[in-house]
Formats: structure tokens, sequence, C-alpha cells
């Protein structure tokens, strides 16, 4: 459901994608505003979920999940049952970061981010051949991120 967002939204919005820790003066000061009427509709752009939350974005290398993987799942069965047992599995998983239904030659990709290979062989051994219903896995290592942005266009 699209809702109706007027320009100063839309300005609030790119503003706190770039910065989402800003102060609310300097929010209001960069998108011609004052303090009360701007702090009111980032109140609203939350209540509307349309702003779902804040986050730091983190260097994965320091924390042990600098090896990136993508992973093409096929499932033996694709009954909204079938879905719906994967789909909680997969949230489990806190290697998983991403998981996505498909249409197309496999059922799922998932983006991964684990230390190193053997940690990578591990969670696939222990962790996603083991999801319900999977019958075959196919791995990509990510050799390079060009563009990973979580900023949408507003």
């Amino acid at each position: 459901m699209k809702k109706n967002l007027d320009a100063i939204d839309r300005r609030i919005l790119r503003e706190l994608q770039e910065s989402g820790r800003m102060p609310i003066v300097e929010l209001a000061s960069r998108v011609n505003l004052t303090k009360t009427p701007c702090a009111e509709r980032v109140k609203r752009l939350e209540r509307d979920g349309i702003i779902q939350g804040y986050r730091a974005e983190l260097d994965p290398e320091p924390l042990g999940a600098g090896f990136s993987l993508i992973v093409h799942v096929t499932l033996s069965q694709t009954s909204d049952n079938a879905l719906d047992l994967f789909n909680e599995a997969v949230r489990r998983i806190p290697e998983i970061q991403s998981c996505y239904l498909l249409a197309g030659h496999f059922d799922y990709m998932l983006r991964i981010r684990t230390s190193d290979i053997a940690h990578y062989r591990n969670v696939l051994g222990e962790r996603i051949g083991k999801l319900p219903g999977v019958q075959q896995t196919h791995s990509f290592v990510v050799m390079e991120t060009v563009k990973d942005d979580k900023t949408l266009p507003v």
C-alpha cells in the first residue's frame, strides 16, 4: 500500500537514510522546517511504518563475517506449508542475512556471511542442508561487493 508523501516527507526520509542519528534540530534545518513540525512528521512516518527502525552499519570483517556467499536453494516441494516451514527455519540462522523466494530455476536465494570457508561449510552442512524440504543447493562465493546499498529512492 503506497502512502501519500509530500516533498518535505520525502526530504526527511532521504536525510534520515543518509544519517539516522542526525539531531532533530539539524534535520529540521536541512528540510526547512522548525523543530516541532519536523519532529511531528518523523513520529508520523514512524507510526505509519514508513520508518521501520534505525540501525548502525557495521563492518563485517572485524566482526568475523567478512566471507560472503550467495546460495540458490531448490526445495523438493513448494506447497504453502513447505514454504512456511522453510521460511520459519531460515529466520533462526543468524548467518543468513537475506532470504528471497523467487520465481525461476530455483526456489530461494540466500545471502550469507561467515568468517571463512570452513565456517560456511559448517553452516551449509549443519544448518542449510538440514532446512525443511531442501533438495539441492548451489553456492557462489562473492569475490567483491560492488554495490550493497540499503537506501531507497524517495
